[in-house]
């Protein structure tokens, strides 16, 4: 094992013996199963620390030994029982089990030659271990540090974490993602976005990144919506929405940074739309609000009365024909008539079939203002723009007769007949209508006057026998057979 590996866990300060069996960086030179410096003549005299533990000053909890050695610094014995540069050697292995009177016994100086190799050996082979009983403990202690060591290796991640644009470097044993989050207090919404996704493996190396969803109001061409972004700039937002920004109109700066709590935008996209006025056709590109001010940027200009085809405040969309409308017109005032309502009175001195006027009415009078449009040269259908009543109509009442009629001729001889006579003919007996079809005082078609007994033509008749048989009509019918003079027979 290098001294690396122990370096992994860093050495015990210069006062303390390092820790699980550790070398001391200032007794590197003092190798690790006894070979000597090159001031020493040596031969192996390892003691591991938990066999001698208590022996000897200077040592751990683990074996080891302070300084270069212990107090004594060259001149003392080093970790592995050696003297000092200058000193004597000796061999002084002893196992913790067979005691510390044993440990203390004095060890005779080797000899050189053949007898001290062989006492060496016969030595080594009372114990019955040799060498390997010394490695196998240290072994063990090496084997346990680098597992421990690779394991926490293996866990240990350096992961580089950018919230919302803020990245930073950090150490982390997460397994996940979403462990990682958790651990470093960050919350995620269901508008954020993180890469990798949440249940992705950690790695060393690795880039997780975390973007905040914003909510942004957008009133895109006249369309209210809201969306939501990840994108920390109007511009970048504008792009990741979709929206073609070239040319538009936004309502705030492109570079303005968008907070966690979002915005409101007003955008418009440049559109074509054509204009055809004059008898000619212009089409602009324009990111305009109104087709008002879509007409402006044409350069037309509207008078008087002059319209357009769709209202001038709609929204003007891509693609879209506009056309200007040119109105001249004046206006026209019509009189017309009211017709009055009658109202009809039952009356039990008038005989039945007899209708008497009892109040004439009146015609009312209404005056309309019409609007007389021609647009672009073509004239319109006349349009009503004002009614008013310049008199209001006044009601006929008229009497209806209930009583019943007379049954003969001589009971119908109350009536006013002169009257009605000088209604219906003037009061002349040969009188006759311009169509010819009526004639005589009373006005007789040639076919009434026949059912009636009468011969030839009425006016041809007496006055007396033209009023007699006017009577028998009465009897019969009343005065329904004089609709305009009947009221004339009851004065």
């Amino acid at each position: 094992m290098s001294n690396a590996q122990f370096e992994t866990y860093g050495p015990s300060p210069a006062h303390e013996p390092p820790g699980y069996g550790g070398f001391d960086p200032h007794s590197a030179q003092t190798l690790a199963y006894g070979v000597p410096t090159p001031h020493q003549t040596r031969t192996d005299t390892y003691t591991p620390g938990y066999e001698r533990r208590g022996v000897h000053e200077g040592y751990d909890g683990y074996g080891g030994y302070e300084g270069y050695g212990g107090p004594g610094g060259y001149g003392a014995r080093d970790a592995y029982g050696a003297h000092g540069a200058h000193g004597a050697f000796e061999d002084t292995y002893r196992p913790a089990y067979d005691g510390p009177e044993t440990a203390r016994e004095p060890v005779p100086r080797p000899r050189s030659g053949r007898r001290a190799a062989h006492r060496r050996r016969a030595r080594l082979a009372e114990r019955g271990d040799g060498p390997m009983r010394r490695l196998v403990p240290q072994a063990l202690v090496v084997a346990f540090l680098a597992g421990g060591t690779s394991a926490f290796v293996a866990k240990d991640k350096a992961i580089e974490l950018n919230v919302d644009g803020k990245p930073r470097t950090l150490h982390t044993f997460a397994d996940d993602v979403t462990e990682l989050l958790d651990e470093e207090g960050v919350e995620v919404g269901a508008h954020d976005v993180v890469s990798p996704a949440a249940d992705e493996a950690l790695t060393s190396g690795d880039e997780v990144a975390v973007r905040y969803g914003r909510p942004v109001r957008l009133t895109l061409d006249g369309q209210r919506r809201e969306v939501w972004t990840t994108e920390r700039t109007v511009e970048a937002a504008l792009r990741q929405i979709g929206v073609r920004a070239e040319g538009a109109y936004v309502s705030t700066s492109r570079s303005r940074r968008i907070g966690r709590e979002g915005l409101a935008l007003d955008v418009r996209t440049e559109r074509a739309v054509t204009i055809m006025a004059d008898g000619r056709a212009r089409t602009i590109r324009t990111n305009a609000a109104t087709v008002s001010e879509v007409v402006e940027q044409a350069g037309i200009t509207l008078r008087g009365q002059d319209t357009t085809s769709v209202p001038l405040d709609s929204f003007p969309r891509d693609g879209q024909a506009v056309t200007v409308l040119r109105i001249t017109g004046r206006r026209e005032i019509h009189d017309e008539a009211i017709q009055f309502a009658v109202e009809r009175i039952e009356d039990p001195s008038v005989f039945k079939g007899t209708e008497v006027v009892e109040r004439a009415g009146q015609v009312g009078l209404r005056r309309i203002t019409y609007s007389l449009r021609t647009v672009n040269g073509v004239k319109q259908k006349p349009r009503r723009i004002r009614s008013e009543v310049v008199r209001e109509p006044r009601t006929q009442v008229v009497k209806v007769g209930t009583k019943p009629l007379p049954t003969s001729v001589d009971a119908a001889g109350g009536l006013d007949w002169q009257g009605l006579a000088a209604c219906e003919s003037g009061g002349r007996p040969d009188a006759v209508d311009s169509s010819g079809t009526y004639g005589g005082l009373y006005q007789f078609d040639t076919q009434t006057w026949r059912n009636l007994g009468g011969k030839g033509r009425p006016q041809d008749a007496p006055a007396g026998e033209q009023t007699m048989r006017a009577k028998k009509l009465y009897v019969r019918q009343g005065a329904s057979p004089w609709p305009h003079c009947g009221d004339r027979l009851h004065g």
